[in-house]
């Protein structure tokens, strides 16, 4: 049964008012441009894009009218002030060395609640102009969940924040291209998480080839 996604009492009074500047203020500052808003679903879906940046995450929060949902590594939750800040922002925490299928249950629970969750099929961030293998468990995530998936592809991000670069080099212009969901009701087995999880891989990059240049 899916709902509103729901949010902490001080996201609401205090966070909430202000993510609609906060975000304008993101996309001014890192030339976000966004194409396909009108293909974003009312509800819970899953938020599939591709990864080549530490700023990938906020781009995706900045261009959405929800708040998306994601996981992230039980040590930033430890930095003074983000630390308090994260959860009211949407991140839960993952402990080092946490399985896969708690990290899929989680992700889940809160589709079934009507969540906006993000996710990197990839898994990890690829060089500039480069895509990875996808990993199974996003095709496993749409056929449990059986939510919309949100192809969506990220350019320019490893240009401001490369691997290796502690601070953004601001000034190049970052597109998020948006492409038309799907739900998939495939096989529940091994096979059909990894044709799932391909097709949604190659979703990605058709919105990348045909957006190129």
């Amino acid at each position: 049964m899916s709902g509103s996604c729901p949010l902490s009492t001080f996201s609401k009074l205090a966070l909430a008012p202000f993510c609609p500047v906060a975000k304008g203020l993101f996309r001014r500052l890192f030339k976000v441009s966004l194409f396909g808003a009108e293909n974003i679903p009312e509800g819970a879906c899953i938020v599939a894009s591709n990864h080549r940046s530490h700023l990938d995450p906020p781009i995706l929060n900045s261009v959405f009218p929800q708040p998306l949902r994601f996981l992230a590594k039980e040590e930033l939750f430890r930095v003074p002030f983000l630390g308090f800040l994260l959860p009211h922002m949407g991140a839960l925490p993952v402990k080092r060395g946490s399985g896969d299928v708690e990290i899929l249950e989680i992700s889940l629970e809160l589709l079934h609640k009507g969540c906006k969750v993000g996710i990197f099929p990839e898994g990890t961030r690829a060089n500039p102009g480069e895509f990875l293998k996808p990993k199974l468990g996003v095709g496993l995530l749409a056929i449990k969940s059986q939510k919309p998936v949100l192809p969506v592809y990220i350019d320019g991000s490893d240009r401001v924040l490369p691997k290796g670069l502690k601070f953004p080099r601001l000034g190049e212009p970052i597109r998020v291209f948006i492409g038309k969901p799907r739900v998939y009701v495939e096989e529940d087995n091994l096979k059909g998480y990894r044709r799932v999880a391909q097709d949604i891989m190659e979703r990605i990059k058709e919105l990348a080839h045909a957006n190129s240049g």
